[in-house]
C-alpha cells in the first residue's frame, strides 16, 4: 500500500477533516473577538460552515470534496439522533399535563405551515413566471426551517433525483436562511422585547469553570471509571452498533419492498434511506428500553449509557453536520431560482414567527417568552439555535422550555410520520402536489384541534 501523499484516498479525508477543525477554531476566535459577530449570536458551527462555503466557492481550498461533505452530513445527522435517543431520560415534573404531546403537535403543525407557505410560493411561480420551476420544491421549506440542513440535504437530494435540478443546494440554502432567521431575527426581537421591559432573566450567567460535581458526569450504577474499557469507548460502541442495526433494518425493508412491488419500492425506499435517522432513533430508544428492562430483571448490573458523554457526542456530531451541510451548498445551482428562494425564505420566517407567537401564548403559560424563543430558534434552525436563544433569557434553564425541546421532539417523531408520506408523494405528479397541499391543510387543522382539546383535558385533570 502506498502511504505517501500521492494516495488521495488515504490522505484526502484526513486533510479535509483538518481544514474543518481549523475553521471551527477560527470561527470560535472570531465569535469571541469580533463584537458584531458575538452580538449576532451566530453559532460557531454555522459561521465555520459559511467560511468554508466561501473558501470553496472561490476555489481557495480545492482539496474540499463535495461528495465527502454530503457523506458526512448524511451520516452525522443519524448518528447525532442515535446518541440523543440513547440517553436515559431524567425524571422531570411537568408543569402542565400533556405538554410534551402538545409541544410535539406544535412542532409538526409548524412544519405543515412552512410546507403550505413554501408550496404556495412554488406553485404560484410554476404557474406564472417560472413554468420550469419544480412544483413541489416549496415543501423543502419545512425540511430546511423545521428540520435543518440534514433533512434539507436528504430531501433535496431525493427531489434532485426526481427532476429538481439543484434541489439539494436549494434545500441547503433555505436551511442557511433559516439560521439567519433563528440567529439574527431572533436576537433582534430579543433586544426589542428586552427594551420594552418584557423579558426578565430566570437566572444569571454566574457559572464558574470547573464548578461541577460527579452528578454532572455520572449516574448511579454506571460503569466505573476504573474499568479496563474507557467509558467514552462504550458510548461510541453503542452508537455504532445501533447505526449498524439501523442499516440492516433499512436494507432489509427495502429488499422486502422490492420483492413485494417494484413500484412501491421505488416510492418508499428513497424515503427510508433519506430518513434513516428516524429508524436509528427508534432502534436507539428500543435499546434504551431493553437495557432498562434487563436492569430491573437483575440481568444487567450496570448502566452503560452516560448522559453527559452522549450529549457531548451528539453536540459534536450536529456541529460537524451543520458545517458540512452549509459548505456543501452549490451556489451556482441557485441561478434562476433567486426570486422564489428569497420570497420563500422571507415568508417562511415571518409566518413561522407569527404562528409560533400565537400558539406559544396558548401553551406556555408563565414562561411564554422562553417557550416562544426556544421554539422559534429550533423551528427555523436546529435545536442548538433554540437553546442559544433560550439561554439569553433563561441561562440556567430553570423554566420547562428546555425540557419541552426534548420531549416535544420525541412526540414529533410520531406526529410527523404522515408528513414523511406527504413529502414522498408530492413530487410524483402535478395532481399529487395539489393533493398534498390540501392534505397538509387538513392535517394542520387536525393537529391544532388536538392541541386545544388536549389543553382543556389537562386543565380538567389539574382541577380535580
Amino acid at each position: 500500500m502506498d502511504f505517501s501523499a500521492a494516495n488521495h484516498d488515504l490522505w484526502g479525508p484526513i486533510i479535509q477533516i483538518g481544514i474543518i477543525a481549523a475553521l471551527v477554531l477560527l470561527a470560535n476566535i472570531m465569535r469571541r473577538k469580533l463584537k458584531f459577530i458575538q452580538k449576532s449570536m451566530i453559532p460557531t458551527a454555522v459561521l465555520a460552515g459559511f467560511i468554508l462555503l466561501l473558501l470553496k466557492y472561490f476555489n481557495l481550498v480545492p482539496v474540499i470534496d463535495n461528495v465527502f461533505l454530503e457523506t458526512i452530513t448524511y451520516h452525522t445527522i443519524a448518528l447525532g439522533f442515535i446518541a440523543m435517543s440513547l440517553r436515559v431520560p431524567e425524571k422531570t415534573i411537568e408543569t402542565e399535563k400533556m405538554i410534551g404531546s402538545r409541544t410535539g403537535a406544535l412542532i409538526v403543525s409548524t412544519y405543515l405551515v412552512q410546507a403550505i407557505v413554501g408550496l404556495a410560493v412554488s406553485l404560484f411561480f410554476a404557474y406564472t413566471f417560472m413554468p420550469e420551476l419544480f412544483k413541489s420544491s416549496g415543501i423543502l421549506l419545512a425540511m430546511a426551517y423545521g428540520q435543518g440542513p440534514g433533512q434539507a440535504n436528504n430531501v433535496g437530494s431525493s427531489y434532485e433525483n426526481l427532476g429538481f435540478a439543484g434541489g439539494q443546494s436549494f434545500g441547503l440554502s433555505l436551511a442557511a436562511a433559516g439560521y439567519i432567521c433563528a440567529c439574527v431575527v431572533g436576537v433582534v426581537f430579543l433586544n426589542i422585547f428586552n427594551k420594552k421591559g418584557k423579558l426578565t432573566k430566570s437566572g444569571q450567567k454566574n457559572f464558574v469553570s470547573g464548578s461541577v460535581t460527579v452528578d454532572t458526569f455520572e449516574d448511579k450504577n454506571e460503569v466505573p471509571i476504573s474499568e479496563s474499557v474507557d467509558r467514552l469507548s462504550i458510548q461510541i460502541a453503542l452508537i455504532c452498533i445501533v447505526y449498524l442495526v439501523t442499516y440492516l433494518i433499512t436494507w432489509g425493508l427495502t429488499e422486502l419492498l422490492a420483492v413485494i412491488s417494484a413500484g412501491l419500492a421505488a416510492t418508499i425506499s428513497p424515503m427510508l434511506w433519506g430518513f434513516n435517522f428516524i429508524i436509528g432513533s427508534m432502534v436507539a430508544a428500543g435499546c434504551r428500553t431493553l437495557f432498562t428492562g434487563l436492569r430491573k430483571a437483575k440481568l444487567m448490573n450496570r448502566q452503560y449509557q452516560n448522559n453527559y458523554l452522549l450529549s457531548r457526542i451528539s453536540g459534536f456530531l450536529f456541529d460537524v453536520m451543520i458545517i458540512c451541510g452549509i459548505a456543501s451548498i452549490n451556489i451556482d445551482d441557485l441561478k434562476g431560482y433567486w426570486v422564489p428562494f428569497i420570497i420563500m425564505a422571507v415568508a417562511g420566517g415571518v409566518v413561522t414567527f407569527i404562528f409560533l407567537m400565537w400558539l406559544s401564548k396558548k401553551l406556555y403559560k408563565g414562561y411564554f417568552y422562553e417557550g416562544f424563543f426556544s421554539m422559534y430558534g429550533m423551528l427555523t434552525g436546529t435545536i442548538s439555535s433554540g437553546v442559544l436563544l433560550l439561554r439569553e433569557i433563561d441561562p440556567q434553564m430553570k423554566t420547562p422550555a428546555s425540557n419541552n425541546l426534548i420531549t416535544g421532539s420525541s412526540f414529533a417523531i410520531a406526529f410527523g410520520a404522515p408528513l414523511l408520506v406527504l413529502i414522498s408523494m408530492a413530487p410524483k405528479s402535478e395532481m399529487m402536489t395539489w393533493i398534498v397541499f390540501g392534505l397538509a391543510i387538513i392535517y394542520l387543522a387536525a393537529l391544532l384541534t388536538f392541541i386545544f382539546l388536549a389543553g382543556r383535558k389537562g386543565k380538567k385533570k389539574d382541577n380535580k
